[in-house]
């Protein structure tokens, strides 16, 4: 642990480079602590030689690395309270009762995403502890029926099925030993349920069921395998930031935000928990916080510089409020 004079010293840098985007010098924490300067010199050389501080090459300042975000975020920081003006906008989306759950989510992920210029993710798993309710069909064609699949909480998933060389009275009873005998089954179960259940005793009622029978079979495993939704608020607001007007750095962060490395930032904790620089998985030029709703994740991505102590605060409100 750091002494109180370091921890003060290096909270000053920190919260002044979040502001500011520019090395902090010694006066102006010599001006805030009311110490000499030759003693702010030697602290922040001492922060430095400990890897809290890094010094850059364009000027005598110095910026936090990410052991100093770290130290701040772990030992320093203080969750911000929100002002009356931002309380007033998210409370008009809690106090919307006719909002399900995601949609109050991710409404008040788009105003986090607004309030902070960072982007904002929601990770939804649509229908991942659901139960199978019903599956119907829908002939578009003498060679292909849409075969739509509904869960226990009204979700509802679509698949396109070939029934070339099947006789459409056929799969209409595939479709009424599915719903007669796997109905209610949890939708991570189903699959194995067609394998184990239904496709004994499908060939005493139909000839030539391959097709269609794996046609089913692929569509539900299709959708146990494509549960997670990802919805990305404010991807554009994070690349105007001042730190990513580099044309490399500005690729690596576009690379970043690609919705198959989103899905990576699934939490399964319900703290709010603060990944910085090299210790999430998108980018190290990037800071993640996140935490778990429901069966749904919420993430801010933002620089290393992010205000943490804002967001955070933010992200409490929320918890508090949707889980209340």
């Amino acid at each position: 642990m750091l002494d109180t004079r370091k921890e003060n010293i290096l909270k000053l840098i920190v919260e002044e480079y979040i502001k500011n985007i520019r090395p902090v010098g010694s006066k102006s924490i010599c001006d805030t602590l009311n110490v000499s300067s030759a003693t702010i010199r030697n602290e922040m050389m001492a922060l430095e030689n400990e890897g809290y501080l890094e010094k850059t090459h364009t000027s005598s300042g110095r910026v936090p690395s990410e052991k100093g975000y770290r130290y701040y975020v772990d030992n320093i920081m203080k969750p911000k309270d929100i002002t009356g003006e931002d309380m007033l906008k998210l409370q008009t989306i809690f106090n919307n009762n006719q909002l399900a759950l995601s949609n109050t989510i991710e409404k008040s992920l788009s105003i986090i995403s607004e309030m902070t210029n960072y982007t904002a993710v929601v990770l939804e798993n649509k229908g991942v502890n659901d139960d199978l309710k019903e599956v119907s069909i829908l002939p578009i064609s003498e060679e292909k029926v849409v075969a739509l699949v509904v869960t226990s909480s009204g979700h509802v998933e679509n698949k396109t099925i070939d029934i070339k060389n099947t006789n459409l009275d056929d799969v209409k009873k595939i479709v009424e030993l599915i719903n007669k005998l796997i109905v209610g089954t949890p939708i991570n179960e189903v699959s194995s349920k067609l394998e184990f259940e239904i496709k004994p005793i499908i060939g005493q009622y139909i000839m030539n069921y391959e097709m269609v029978y794996s046609a089913f079979y692929n569509a539900f495993n299709d959708f146990k395998d494509n549960k997670d939704e990802v919805i990305i608020k404010g991807r554009d607001k994070i690349l105007q930031l001042p730190e990513f007007n580099n044309v490399n750095d500005l690729k690596k962060v576009i690379t970043a935000l690609d919705e198959d490395k989103i899905k990576h930032l699934k939490e399964e904790s319900e703290d709010i928990n603060i990944y910085i620089g090299k210790e999430n998985e998108l980018d190290e030029n990037l800071s993640v916080i996140k935490t778990k709703i429901g069966d749904s994740t919420l993430a801010i991505v933002g620089p290393k510089r992010m205000d943490y102590d804002f967001v955070v605060g933010l992200m409490e409100y929320i918890k508090n409020n949707i889980e209340r």
